[in-house]
């Protein structure tokens, strides 16, 4: 198991899992068209990458080039390697500037773009305060006190970070990063970026459900998730949605949670009052020409309620959602913005 795997398998396991399935038709093409696979383990979950060329493709070469990114992504963002860069930037605690690589620093300017834009439904600070309430690697029993929480909290927000030209600074030196919510979606757009400049152009990537694609599938048609039923009663797909040159990210409550004396808590924790929110709010799938950005969207998108989130999202162009919500007797309805293309089995 790598080391970022080690995270996410033992970590709260911030994003709900989607099955991911093909709709296979039987079409007319006259032409033949290969579909080679990738398939790994990394951060605690698995890894699918399709490729579609005219030719049988050998992958050993790209599968090893596959493993050298995700090994040069776990030495920047995994917090279980000391030696990361991340690990670095925790452990420190003087007001020291840090110079970062370019995908961190990357990650880091979205992050805090989307942080300012949800004022602060999202947010990267949240290291001590998850671990605070049992998804952290050390299980706790009970509630956290409430001073714990507020002292957790004074150490918490993203203003607390000073981003500048490549660099990264601490204005309150125990404040730790966790990109647990955002990490994984840009895992899976650098995969996408490095195999499409290798001059591959029908490309299907996803980490854990997460998803990146161009071009089309081995059909010629757009490629096709499927949606997973938020209800732990069931294991099925409750319908699909079609992406074209696109990426997709969900996150939801409903697989993991922790008990707290008889109470069941969902693992969303609002980190503007530090403390795990109850909503109606199922889940929700965000579709955007970026993953890293559905990623952390999809995670705002549970600790804002509907209406709050539906006007955060219709505000942007380049995001599209879809909640499954729950009623007042346990009932499931779906609610999405116009331009999903999403059919319900």
């Amino acid at each position: 198991m790598t080391v970022l795997a080690k995270i996410f398998a033992s970590y709260y396991k911030q994003k709900a899992q989607i099955f991911l399935s093909f709709l296979f038709i039987i079409t007319g093409c006259s032409s033949t068209r290969y579909q080679s696979e990738i398939n790994g383990y990394t951060m605690g979950t698995t890894y699918t990458i399709k490729i579609i060329t005219d030719y049988n493709l050998d992958v050993s070469i790209l599968s090893a080039k596959v493993d050298s990114i995700l090994n040069y992504f776990n030495s920047q963002m995994s917090t279980w390697d000391p030696e990361s860069e991340i690990s670095k930037f925790n452990s420190n605690q003087e007001d020291t500037t840090f110079s970062l690589s370019s995908e961190f620093y990357t990650v880091l300017l979205e992050a805090e773009n989307i942080s300012k834009t949800t004022n602060g439904a999202f947010d990267i600070t949240v290291f001590d305060l998850m671990s605070l309430w049992g998804f952290g690697p050390e299980p706790r029993s009970g509630h956290p006190k409430n001073d714990e929480i507020k002292e957790v909290l004074s150490n918490t927000g993203w203003s607390k970070l000073v981003l500048k030209s490549g660099t990264i600074k601490k204005l309150n030196p125990k404040t730790k990063l966790d990109l647990n919510a955002i990490a994984k979606g840009y895992a899976v757009d650098l995969l996408h970026e490095k195999i499409y400049n290798l001059g591959y152009k029908d490309i299907f990537v996803e980490i854990g459900g997460e998803v990146k694609c161009s071009g089309k599938n081995k059909l010629q048609r757009d490629w096709v998730v499927g949606l997973e039923n938020p209800d732990m009663a069931y294991n099925d797909i409750i319908g699909t949605i079609s992406l074209n040159n696109s990426a997709m990210a969900t996150s939801g409550n409903y697989r993991n949670f922790i008990d707290k004396n008889g109470e069941i808590l969902g693992h969303t924790v609002d980190p503007r009052i530090g403390k795990p929110i109850l909503s109606n709010v199922l889940s929700s799938t965000v579709i955007s020409s970026s993953c890293m950005k559905a990623d952390a969207w999809a995670t705002a998108l549970m600790v804002m309620n509907f209406k709050e989130g539906k006007n955060k999202i219709d505000a942007n162009p380049d995001l599209e959602a879809i909640w499954i919500l729950s009623d007042d007797r346990g009932n499931q309805h779906i609610e999405k913005t116009s331009g999903i293309n999403f059919k319900k089995l």
